[in-house]
């Protein structure tokens, strides 16, 4: 049987996929269907069902595996499937990692460049804060997504893209010396962590009720401060990182309750920024032959992105 990432157009059989998302529509002729996002771990396809049955309006839902017999085709550019018939199967008998999407750096790797990353911070205060931190959110910190879509929205994505940005951090130290490397390093390792929270878990995440009401940016800051004061842990180093942690969306209308107000601060915006759109890039041009553009993005302000052609050698 197939995986995504082996579909071409004009295919046609029995595929068996994990519905990750899904909406109901109706058509100008007031026929019901479903509009889907089936996935297995190479990858992400969109499918539609037509004229859908009422138990399937009702009954279908994230998160469920299902057998589908359908036709694959090209739709703006982009395969699509066509779903002729399906039924649900027995969860239980699937090993959901043949489902779901991981990065391709391990946990064991991510772990351990990001604890020598931690390791390499010099100041004690900021040390031992993201230690104890980290010492609590360990495990989901290294199995998130770090968004429900979007950016970095796989098994171990927030690790991924926190690896990403601290990359990006020491090549910024190495040309800007006025940057506090230790704090900038915290920060963009603390400023998602709350994500741990406001999302619900790595497979088919969604926003918890803490996530939709408190946001992870106002749980991860007062997580730092309980975490400050359990620890005896105070000067402005804390204060600084709480800042950061606050402004990193950058603008208001993003979510930040203060805009940035220290250099480090407004580098790690740009880098939250950079991280993120490199990624939601990379993932659309995967799916785009050479010579060909992208849907719109509408995280990358609804463009389209071109796929330019390899220069032969």
């Amino acid at each position: 049987m197939k995986h995504v990432n082996e579909f071409i157009d004009g295919d046609h059989g029995t595929y068996v996929l994990l519905i990750s998302q899904l909406s109901k529509g109706v058509t100008a002729k007031g026929s019901p269907y479903l509009s889907l996002t089936l996935q297995d771990k190479t990858g992400v396809i969109e499918g539609k069902l037509w004229s859908a049955r009422p138990d399937q309006l009702a009954n279908y839902k994230p998160g469920m595996i299902l057998e589908f017999e359908g036709e694959v085709l090209s739709h703006n550019k982009q395969l699509q499937m066509r779903v002729n018939d399906c039924r649900v199967l027995d969860r239980s008998k699937f090993d959901i990692r043949d489902f779901v999407r991981e990065g391709d750096i391990s946990r064991a790797e991510l772990k351990r460049q990001i604890s020598e990353k931690i390791d390499s911070i010099k100041n004690p205060k900021l040390h031992l804060l993201i230690s104890k931190v980290m010492e609590h959110f360990e495990k989901d910190f290294y199995a998130y997504p770090a968004a429900a879509k979007n950016h970095h929205d796989f098994v171990g994505g927030l690790a991924t893209h926190v690896l990403g940005m601290l990359r990006v951090a020491d090549a910024l130290c190495a040309i800007y010396p006025m940057l506090d490397r230790d704090l900038l390093v915290s920060g963009v390792i603390a400023h998602d962590i709350g994500k741990c929270i406001e999302l619900s878990g790595p497979v088919i995440t969604e926003y918890t009720m803490p996530g939709k009401l408190l946001g992870h940016i106002s749980i991860m800051q007062t997580i730092v401060d309980e975490t400050a004061k359990a620890n005896n842990i105070e000067g402005e180093e804390v204060i600084l990182l709480r800042h950061m942690i606050l402004s990193h969306h950058g603008e208001y209308e993003f979510g930040s309750p203060v805009l940035p107000m220290i250099p480090e601060a407004e580098i790690l915006h740009y880098i939250d920024n950079i991280d993120a759109r490199m990624n939601s890039l990379t993932k659309a041009l995967d799916g785009v032959a050479e010579g060909e553009f992208t849907p719109r993005i509408f995280a990358l302000e609804n463009r389209s992105f071109y796929k330019a052609k390899k220069t032969k050698e």
